[in-house]
């Protein structure tokens, strides 16, 4: 690959059909895959560290769902800065960085004696781990065209997905099998957080320009003169950041979406955060009987997670003719479907399928959310879109945590997460309906 391009100056244009300029997309996606794939070490072990922090520090559900709150809405607020950071330094520096200090400030977490020393660190490390998914979504909309988005942020949501199979299996791993404390959740998987974030930084670079190739048709951004002169060019600025705010902040449906997304994300976290609760707690210790595990039934959630994002960008794109609302509202209204079964079916190991397949639905949609930030408002933009985006998505989850937190204490019965989920994933849909793009 290197040889090949030693021939080539900056800018130089190569056919998208060139089969070096191919594997080089495919490099860039693979690595920012494979950075991605353990992010999610960094914040998705919460529920796993619940009990044995319940009975360590004596805190409620509703106490600790404000301490998910803490990370959820810092998240907020870094992906509302940091997207648009991408869009200014490049996503290879800045997702590198978060890895690296999202390692760090769950190692802080980890010697928590309290509930501030809990909330605190991990509210930090919600905007470290904010430093991730948008740069790396700029930096895979510099690398690929339009026509081809649905399919991208297929495999990149899906590598989200398979980085939540992997934070339930270590965290499993970590309680079950090395029969560590809870404080060992925040320790040890972040470890390969730190190992993808440097692997990143290593393979990927910013723009085709950087190896020798020409930037394919990204769009919008080509489409629009005044948008051709968004980002960054030759590594100089040429939009204020005011400016990328200002458009991103202006465009109609991509604020619908963020509000769509924002129901899906209260969704998706309702199940990532309060499922190993569930099967954890009383309600399932004997639902497997003796067959499996229940704290390994949890992770049918995050496969079907992985799956359904995997296949809800590709039908964007190839059944919908990329309407992206239509792949989002078909999957919200199975999503809530499923969800009820979980709820009318809380203790059979059939649940194990519904599982699965609310994971599936419940999460698919996101690849065609992020695929609609580029749709919308061009490449040169799709970092601060991305990032605005997800403001509003995890500016509703973290709501939803408390709240989901008090009515398990109320009640006393987990399985009253699933029905929140199915409402959650209705409104989801009706919101969505408005996209139409």
């Amino acid at each position: 690959m290197q040889i090949a391009n030693q021939t080539l100056t900056a800018g130089t244009y190569v056919s998208p059909l060139d089969n070096s300029f191919r594997k080089a997309q495919w490099r860039m996606l693979l690595a920012a895959m494979f950075c991605y794939f353990f992010f999610y070490t960094g914040r998705q072990t919460f529920g796993f560290a619940i009990p044995g922090i319940q009975k360590e520090f004596g805190l409620s559900k509703e106490v600790l769902g404000w301490a998910s709150t803490s990370l959820l809405w810092c998240y907020a607020i870094g992906q509302a800065i940091n997207g648009n950071l991408g869009d200014k330094f490049g996503g290879r520096r800045v997702m590198t960085a978060g890895a690296i200090l999202s390692c760090a400030a769950n190692w802080v977490v980890s010697f928590a004696v309290g509930f501030k020393s809990l909330a605190i660190p991990w509210g930090i490390n919600g905007y470290f781990q904010a430093l991730g998914w948008a740069p790396g979504s700029r930096l895979l909309s510099n690398w690929w065209g339009a026509g081809e988005r649905g399919k991208v942020y297929g495999f990149y949501v899906f590598a989200a997905g398979c980085a939540s199979v992997l934070s339930f299996v270590t965290s499993i791993i970590v309680v079950n099998v090395l029969h560590l404390d809870w404080r060992w959740i925040f320790r040890l998987p972040v470890l390969l957080m730190l190992v993808g974030g440097i692997a990143f930084y290593l393979i990927a670079r910013e723009r085709p320009e950087d190896l020798g190739f020409k930037s394919p048709d990204t769009g919008v951004a080509n489409n629009n003169p005044q948008e051709a002169k968004a980002g960054v060019a030759d590594g100089e600025p040429m939009e204020s950041s005011w400016s990328r705010y200002k458009a991103v902040l202006s465009n109609p449906r991509l604020m619908i979406a963020a509000l769509a997304i924002g129901f899906q994300n209260a969704a998706r976290y309702g199940l990532i955060v309060w499922v190993p609760v569930h099967f954890l707690g009383k309600d399932w210790a004997k639902a497997a009987d003796g067959m499996i595990d229940p704290a390994w039934i949890s992770v049918a959630l995050p496969v079907g997670m992985a799956f359904g994002a995997l296949t809800n960008g590709w039908i964007s794109d190839k059944v919908f003719g990329s309407k992206r609302y239509k792949a989002i509202v078909l999957y919200m209204l199975l999503g809530a479907i499923a969800s009820m079964g979980m709820y009318l079916l809380p203790t059979s190991i059939l649940g194990l399928g519904l599982l699965f397949l609310a994971g599936f639905f419940v999460y698919g949609p996101a690849s065609s959310f992020w695929a609609l930030c580029p749709d919308l408002v061009g490449a040169k933009r799709a970092g601060t879109a991305t990032g605005v985006m997800n403001f509003f998505s995890y500016l509703l989850a973290g709501l939803g945590e408390p709240l989901i937190g008090r009515m398990l204490d109320h009640s006393g019965n987990t399985s009253v997460v699933f029905p929140i989920v199915a409402a959650s994933c209705l409104i989801s849909a009706f919101i969505a309906v408005f996209i139409r793009r």
